[in-house]
C-alpha cells in the first residue's frame, strides 16, 4: 500500500513468519465485474442486504459478509499489518506487503476496512491502510456491488468523514476521496435530487462542528472529476462535469460562508482554486466584485496564505482565457483588476529574505501572466512594457528553475510577433508590414537584455565534477532549454546581432584570464551560445566571425571548453567554406578537431561530427591535403595512437573521407577509395582466416563495426563506376560472411544494408556481381526465411527491371 508509516523493528514470533509465507500461496476469492444489478445476487455470500447501518451493521454485511468470516479476516489483515511495519525480517515484510495488495483487490475487502475503520481501537497503521483500500474500492471496484449498497456504503461514509473530522488528516482525505468517488459513479437523484453540492450545504448548515471535513470533500470533488484512477464510464464522468458547473454558484457560497472561520481560510482559498474551471457560467464582472476574489487578491501580500492565493490568481487568470470565455474584451474588468496585483509583487522578486518557495510561486504567476496575456503583451502598450520588464526581472533570478519558468513566454512573444495572423487585423499589405515593423523595434531591447540574461546560465558550475548522473542529465536539460531561448532572440533580433551580443560576452571571458585555463566556464559558456545560433548566422557575416576563429587554437584544452570549441567549428563549417581565401583558418581549425580526438571520448565525439561537417561543407578546400586526412582516418579506425574516438563515431570520419572521395577525379577517387576501404576489408579477412568455427562463433559486434563502416562508404562515394570496381573486389569477402553467418540476424541486415547502398550507388555498373548477390540471398532465404534477404531482393530486382527497360 501507497503513504506507509514507516515500520520500526519489532515484529511478531516466528511462526507468524511461516504462517505468511503460507498465506502468499492461499487465494482468495475472484474479483466479482460487471454492472451494478438491481437485483441481489444468488450467492451463499450475498444474503442480508437490507439491514442498514442503523442497525448496527457494517457496508460489509451489505455484501454478505458473516460475522464469523469478517473476524476471520480482520484478524488476518491486522496481523499482515503487525508485520509489515513492525517485522524485523524483510522477506516477511515484503511477502505480508505482496498479500495485503491481493487483500485489496478482493470482495472482502469491503467488510474488512470499513469494520476495521469503525473500530475505535484501529491504530494509524491500520486506519490509512484500510482508509486507501475503501478509497480504491469505491474508485475501481464500485461495481462490484449491487444497487441496494449505495445507501449503506454512503452512510458509512459520511459517518466516518465525521469521525475523522480532527484528523488522522490523511485519513480523512481518503474518506474525502471516496466520497467523491462514488458521487462520480452515481446520479444526482441518489444524493436528494440536488445533487451532491446541495446535499453538503444542508450539512455544513445543520452540523458546523463538522465543517473541516466538509469544506475539505468540497475542495476534493472538483478535483476527483478528472481522476481515471475512478473507473466510470465516459458519459457519466460527462453528466458528473456538468452537475458541478450547474452547482459552482452554490459551491461559491459555501466557500464564501466558510471565510467566516480565520483557522480555514487556507482551504478556503485552495476550493476556490479547484472550483474555478467549472465557474462557466460566472461572468468576469461577478468574479470582480466577488469577496472570494478580494480575499485571494488581499493575501497575495501575506506570507501565511501566499501559496493559496497565487493558485487562486493564476486560476482567475486562466479563467480570463479559456475557451469558454466570451472574448478577452469581456474579461477585462476581472483582468483590470488581476494585473495590478500581480505587478504589486514585482519587488518581492528581489526579496532576499524571502523563502524560495514563496519567490517560485510568485514567479510562477508572472509566467502565467504572461503566456496567458501575451497577445495582450506583443501590442507593445506601455502597460505591456511594463510586464515584459517584469518578466525579465524573472529571468534574470539567479535559480534556473526560477528564470526558466519565462522560456515559454518569450517563445509564445516570438511567435506573436513573427507570426503573420497577428496582424490580420491591420488590414492590408502596407499597414501590416508597418506594424510589424513597429513591435519588432519596439521589443529588440528586451530580447537583447534576455540574450545577455540567459546566455550565463549555461555557465559549468565549479563542482561539475561531483554532479550525480541525474544532475548532469539536468544540466545538459537546461543548456537545451538556453538554446531554444536564444534561437528565439534570433528570429527578433537576427542571427548577426545576437552574434554581436555573444561576442562581447566571448570577449570578456578572454579577458578574464581564460588563456591560462582560469576561469574557463564563461569562457566555454559565450562559445556554447555562439555555436548554438549557428544555424541563424549567415554566411556572408564579416565582422565578428573572423575575430572568432582566430581566437579557438588559442583557448586551453581544458575537456569541456575543447569539447565546445570542436563542436563550434562544426556548427560553422559552411561559413568555413565562405570565408575569404586570406583567411587560413582551415589548417588550425582541423589541428584543434585532432586534438579533440586524442583528449577524451566526449571530446572525440564533438570532434568527429565537427570533422564531417568540414568535409561536407569545405571538401573543396581539402584536395591538397588528403594524406593528413587519411592520416587522421588510419589511427582513428586502426585503436592505436592515442585517438578515443568510438566504433559509432569512426562512422563520422568514415563519411567525411567518403564525401571528399567524390570530389576527386576518378584515377584518384580508385586510389582515396581503397586507401579507406582496405583496413575494413583486412580487418574482415583476418576474421575469416581464422577459420569456418571462428567465424560462425565470434560476437557479431565484431563483424557489423566494419560492414557499418563499408555501408557508409558505399552510401556517400558518389561515384558508380569506382565504387562498382571496389565491390566487385570485395564480394568473394562479403559471400564468405553470407555462408557461414547466414543464420545470425544483426549480421546480415547490417551485411544486407551494406549491399543495398552498393546497388542503389552502382546500379548495372557492378557487371555480373549484381546477379552473383541476387542468387545468394535467394538461396539463403529458402535456408533461412531472413527479411533482410528478401529487401536486398526488392533492391536488386528493381535496378534489374529499369536496366531492362
Amino acid at each position: 500500500p501507497s503513504n506507509r508509516i514507516p515500520h520500526t523493528r519489532a515484529g511478531p514470533s516466528l511462526l507468524l513468519r511461516f504462517k505468511f509465507l503460507l498465506l502468499l500461496q492461499k487465494p482468495y476469492p475472484p474479483r466479482i465485474a460487471g454492472r451494478r444489478s438491481s437485483t441481489p445476487r444468488k450467492s451463499s455470500t450475498v444474503e442480508g442486504y437490507s439491514r442498514q447501518r442503523a442497525s448496527g451493521g457494517t457496508v460489509g454485511e451489505e455484501v454478505g459478509f458473516g460475522a464469523g468470516m469478517e473476524a476471520q479476516a480482520t484478524a488476518t489483515v491486522k496481523e499482515a499489518l503487525a508485520a509489515l511495519y513492525h517485522h524485523p525480517d524483510d522477506t516477511i515484510r515484503t511477502a505480508a506487503d505482496r498479500w495485503l495488495q491481493k487483500f485489496q483487490h478482493t470482495l472482502d475487502a469491503w467488510q474488512v476496512a470499513d469494520s476495521l475503520l469503525h473500530d475505535e481501537s484501529s491504530n494509524l497503521e491500520t486506519l490509512m491502510f484500510c482508509s486507501q483500500t475503501l478509497r480504491s474500492k469505491v474508485q475501481r471496484d464500485f461495481e462490484e456491488l449491487p444497487s441496494e449498497a449505495f445507501r449503506p456504503l454512503q452512510d458509512s461514509l459520511y459517518g466516518l468523514l465525521k469521525k475523522f473530522n480532527k484528523g488522522p488528516p490523511k485519513v480523512r482525505t481518503q474518506i474525502c476521496i471516496a466520497i467523491a468517488a462514488l458521487a462520480v459513479h452515481v446520479p444526482v437523484e441518489d444524493w436528494g435530487g440536488g445533487g451532491i453540492v446541495n446535499w453538503l450545504g444542508d450539512e455544513m448548515k445543520s452540523q458546523q462542528e463538522f465543517i473541516p471535513s466538509f469544506l475539505e470533500l468540497l475542495i476534493i470533488l472538483p478535483q476527483e472529476t478528472s481522476s481515471y484512477k475512478i473507473a466510470a464510464r465516459p458519459e457519466r464522468r460527462n453528466q458528473f462535469e456538468n452537475d458541478l458547473c450547474s452547482s459552482a454558484n452554490v459551491a461559491l457560497s459555501l466557500l464564501t460562508a466558510c471565510l467566516g472561520f480565520d483557522e480555514l481560510k487556507e482551504q478556503v482559498l485552495e476550493g476556490f482554486a479547484s472550483w474555478l474551471r467549472f465557474c462557466h457560467g460566472i461572468t468576469a464582472a461577478t468574479l470582480a466584485s466577488h469577496p472570494l476574489v478580494h480575499t485571494a487578491l488581499s493575501s497575495l501580500n501575506t506570507d501565511q496564505f501566499l501559496e493559496a492565493a497565487v493558485n487562486v490568481t493564476s486560476e482567475l487568470i486562466h479563467f480570463t482565457v479559456s475557451r469558454d470565455s466570451c472574448g478577452i474584451t469581456e474579461q477585462f474588468p476581472l483582468i483590470q483588476i488581476l494585473i495590478p496585483h500581480v505587478m504589486g509583487l514585482k519587488e518581492q522578486l528581489k526579496d532576499s529574505s524571502k523563502d524560495e518557495e514563496d519567490v517560485k510561486a510568485i514567479a510562477r504567476l508572472f509566467a502565467d501572466m504572461g503566456d496567458s496575456y501575451v497577445d495582450l503583451i506583443a501590442t507593445g502598450s506601455g502597460d505591456a512594457m511594463q510586464i515584459v520588464n517584469a518578466l525579465l526581472e524573472v529571468t534574470s533570478h539567479s535559480e534556473f528553475d526560477i528564470s526558466s519558468m519565462t522560456f515559454n513566454f518569450w517563445h509564445h512573444l516570438k511567435r506573436n510577433l513573427t507570426g503573420r495572423d497577428s496582424y490580420t487585423s491591420c488590414g492590408s499589405e502596407v499597414p501590416i508590414e508597418a506594424e510589424r515593423n513597429r513591435r519588432m523595434q519596439l521589443f529588440r531591447p528586451p530580447f537583447e537584455v534576455l540574450v545577455s540574461l540567459v546566455s550565463s546560465r549555461v555557465e559549468y558550475p565549479e563542482d561539475f565534477h561531483t554532479f550525480s548522473e541525474e544532475d548532469r542529465r539536468d544540466f545538459r536539460y537546461a543548456r537545451y532549454a538556453v538554446s531554444d531561448v536564444l534561437l528565439d532572440a534570433t528570429d527578433v533580433l537576427g542571427g548577426d546581432s545576437t552574434l554581436k551580443i555573444l561576442f562581447m560576452k566571448l570577449i570578456q571571458a578572454c579577458g578574464s584570464g581564460a588563456e591560462q585555463n582560469q576561469n574557463w566556464q564563461p569562457l566555454e559558456a559565450a562559445l556554447f551560445c555562439i555555436q548554438a545560433i549557428a544555424k541563424s548566422v549567415s554566411i556572408e557575416e564579416k565582422e565578428i566571425l573572423p575575430q572568432v576563429m582566430p581566437l579557438l587554437p588559442r583557448f586551453p584544452h581544458q575537456e569541456q571548453l575543447l569539447q565546445t570549441v570542436c563542436s563550434t567549428i562544426g556548427a560553422f563549417s559552411k561559413w568555413i567554406d565562405a570565408a575569404p581565401a586570406e583567411l587560413p583558418i582551415l589548417p588550425p581549425l582541423v589541428d584543434i578537431l585532432n586534438k579533440g580526438m586524442s583528449t577524451s571520448e566526449d571530446t572525440a565525439a564533438a570532434a568527429s561530427v565537427a570533422f564531417k561537417y568540414i568535409c561536407e561543407d569545405c571538401r573543396g578546400k581539402f584536395s591538397g591535403s588528403l594524406d593528413g586526412l587519411f592520416q587522421i582516418y588510419h589511427v582513428a579506425i586502426s585503436g592505436v595512437g592515442g585517438y578515443k574516438v568510438s566504433s559509432e563515431d569512426s562512422l563520422h570520419l568514415v563519411e567525411a573521407l567518403s564525401v571528399v572521395i567524390t570530389t576527386l577525379p576518378q584515377d584518384h577517387a580508385r586510389r582515396a577509395l581503397e586507401l579507406i576501404c582496405m583496413p575494413i576489408i583486412n580487418s574482415l579477412q583476418e576474421i575469416i582466416q581464422q577459420g569456418e568455427s571462428a567465424l560462425q562463433q565470434v560476437p557479431a559486434r565484431h563483424l557489423t563495426v566494419h560492414i557499418d563502416r563499408l555501408s557508409t562508404i558505399f552510401s556517400n562515394v558518389k561515384l558508380p563506376e569506382v565504387v562498382a570496381e571496389a565491390v566487385n573486389r570485395y564480394w568473394p569477402t562479403l559471400k564468405i560472411i553470407f555462408d557461414h553467418r547466414a543464420w545470425d540476424t544483426r549480421t546480415m541486415e547490417s551485411l544486407c544494408r551494406s549491399c543495398k547502398f552498393a546497388v542503389r550507388t552502382c546500379g548495372r555498373s557492378m557487371g555480373i556481381t549484381i546477379g552473383a548477390m541476387l542468387l545468394e540471398i535467394q538461396t539463403l532465404y529458402q535456408q533461412h526465411n531472413q527479411s533482410c534477404f528478401l529487401y536486398l531482393s526488392s533492391e536488386v530486382i528493381k535496378v534489374l527491371a529499369i536496366s531492362e527497360v
